[in-house]
């Protein structure tokens, strides 16, 4: 072997990794956020886990990504141990995928019909139609399908050309000697457990072997403790990912590692002993691409088989080797918070996550400023701690989800997933604000009950009205975000205006009074702080609507879309606001 052909090999190996990167996350960006979904929804029997588990990762051809998912579910409380392991057992099976496609790098034959089937044949093609569609056609969705079949291109290439590279390390004898100790059992898992860490990819760990195959050096002896060290090593980022988790999360990863070692040692056993009984007559047998593709798949599907009847005892187990602590939940809670980092390796999964904390802070803002409305009519030391509570909580997830937005941010977003982005931070912000405003109409008639001040009936009569639309309001615009009702939230600008018009109205006639003699500074005072909260109120609730409308259009333009809305010549707007103005008129 020559510097040249060094060189190619490590270009190949280059090709190899990139193409199977690039495939794989454009598999992610284009189906993970769905794909974790159903995760989470259907694993109610460990049978189903283990169909899902397959199905998942072989869709994004990554063990390691559904895997640390699934911790994440753990930790998060969505799932349970149990349904966590059948996920577990099928994303083995489905990572062998990936050998299957890649053993058409072996195919040999004068056929035509074989040759088109073999990756120098038709890599090159599919490469240059993934270029064309990224490079010269339009719509996110191309680009997606242009990068997967491009990525596909690039792996199969780089796989080639690594089998290619290495054609000539068949007649140099030290190469040959070196592979021939790894048919010693111990070093063959280590050194497949090895690769695996170092690449954080067992599907890449196993295309290497294949490609190292194709030298005609490499025994069944050899390639069989390689394969099963590779299983092992493919648990390492799934532990790496449960540090710092609770309890569960940790038994999570641990049977991971527990699973694939049981089954390595059971598969040991069977192997070396029928070898040493019987005699296996492929034992010293080379292999091929195809071959790694066939034990790869049968250990990951006979380990699945052996173990699965005994999923209950594996989750005892990893119950037994990691215990219970005293304050463990309560510790977990402070830790974690809301948001669950493991997401993270699935943009468009986290941000579904992200909207179910969202969807929380609306019910939370909308119950805070409900409650004040009440609060306006009678103080109750229990609403009064209740609201603290609520907008204390609101901080928190404030606080804690746009940090999360920012890291998902930083990741490559497709443009639906961008605009949900954006969407839940413009909510986040509004929602906390709408709950600042309620906690201040709280601290208006907190200070009223202490000093017992009172208004009167016809400013208690104003402020029920406008409480009245206030509270209309806050319900469709939480309302249309959480339902994603754009039909919905464009009945909010209307009574925004109206909310607008009530200010202006209820601050006049309060002045009269003050001027009259029949009201105190002082009640001024408290009486236009509620009337501005609740105008604030209204304001965030109009800015939220708008962001659903205008995103669901695919832009988000504020002031355009309300010059447009107010124009006189819109009639729905004229109708909805005459209709909330009669509903809202103070008498």
């Amino acid at each position: 072997m020559t510097i040249y052909n060094f060189l190619t090999l490590i270009g190949g190996l280059a090709m190899f990794l990139f193409g199977m990167d690039v495939m794989g996350k454009s598999l992610e960006k284009m189906g993970g956020s769905k794909l974790g979904t159903i995760l989470e929804k259907m694993t109610d029997s460990r049978i189903k886990g283990v169909l899902l588990g397959l199905f998942v990762t072989a869709v994004i051809q990554s063990s390691g990504a559904v895997t640390v998912m699934a911790v994440g579910f753990v930790n998060s409380g969505i799932m349970a141990l149990r349904q966590v392991i059948g996920i577990i057992m099928g994303a083995n099976i489905g990572t062998t995928v990936t050998a299957w496609i890649l053993s058409l790098a072996g195919i040999e034959g004068g056929n035509i019909f074989v040759n088109l089937l073999k990756p120098s044949s038709f890599a090159p093609v599919l490469a240059f139609i993934g270029i064309i569609l990224v490079m010269f056609c339009k719509g996110e969705k191309k680009h997606n399908i242009g990068y997967i079949i491009l990525g596909f291109g690039l792996l199969m290439i780089g796989m080639t050309t690594m089998s290619d590279s290495m054609e000539g390390l068949k007649d140099v004898p030290k190469f040959t000697s070196i592979l021939t100790k790894f048919s010693n059992p111990i070093l063959g898992i280590l050194a497949g457990a090895f690769l695996t860490t170092a690449l954080q990819s067992s599907s890449a760990s196993v295309g290497i072997l294949q490609a190292l195959s194709t030298t005609g050096s490499i025994t069944v002896s050899a390639a069989f403790p390689i394969i099963l060290g590779q299983n092992i090593g493919s648990c390492t980022t799934v532990l790496i990912s449960s540090i710092g988790a609770n309890k569960n999360a940790k038994r999570a990863a641990w049977a991971h590692l527990t699973f694939n070692v049981i089954g390595v040692v059971i598969a040991m056993v069977l192997f070396y002993g029928a070898n040493a009984i019987f005699g296996l007559p492929f034992f010293s047998d080379n292999v091929n691409p195809a071959t790694i593709a066939v034990i790869h798949s049968l250990f990951n599907v006979f380990a699945t088989l052996i173990l699965f009847p005994f999923g209950k005892q594996l989750e005892k187990l990893m119950c037994v080797l990691i215990k219970d602590g005293k304050n463990d939940e309560q510790e977990v809670e402070d830790k974690n918070g809301l948001v669950e980092e493991r997401f993270l390796i699935n943009p468009g999964f986290a941000l579904d996550k992200v909207k179910d904390k969202c969807d929380e802070m609306a019910t939370l803002a909308q119950a805070n400023i409900v409650e004040s409305i009440e609060f306006i009519k009678s103080y109750s030391h229990k609403k009064d701690e209740t609201i603290k509570a609520n907008e204390k909580k609101l901080d928190t997830y404030e606080d804690q989800l746009e940090t999360y937005l920012v890291k998902i941010s930083s990741m490559n977003l497709n443009t639906t997933d961008s605009m949900r982005l954006n969407k839940y931070s413009h909510a986040i912000g509004n929602f906390e604000r709408m709950g600042d405003y309620g906690y201040n109409i709280l601290k208006t008639k907190r200070k009223m009950h202490q000093d017992k001040i009172h208004f009167s009936e016809e400013a208690n009569r104003e402020l029920e009205v406008m409480g009245r639309a206030v509270t209309e309001i806050i319900e469709n615009s939480t309302r249309a975000f959480i339902e994603d009702n754009v039909e919905l939230a464009m009945t909010v600008e209307p009574l925004e205006q109206v909310i607008d018009n009530l200010k202006a109205e209820l601050r006049e006639r309060h002045s009269k009074r003050m001027e009259q003699g029949n009201c105190t500074v002082e009640n001024g005072i408290l009486f236009f702080d509620i009337v501005n909260s609740y105008e604030r109120i209204a304001d965030h609730c109009s800015n939220l609507a708008v962001c659903i409308i205008e995103l669901s259009q695919g832009s988000y333009q504020t002031h355009s879309y309300l010059k447009g809305v107010k124009n006189s010549n819109n009639k729905t707007f004229m109708e909805q606001f005459e209709t909330y103005l009669n509903k809202y008129a103070v008498r």
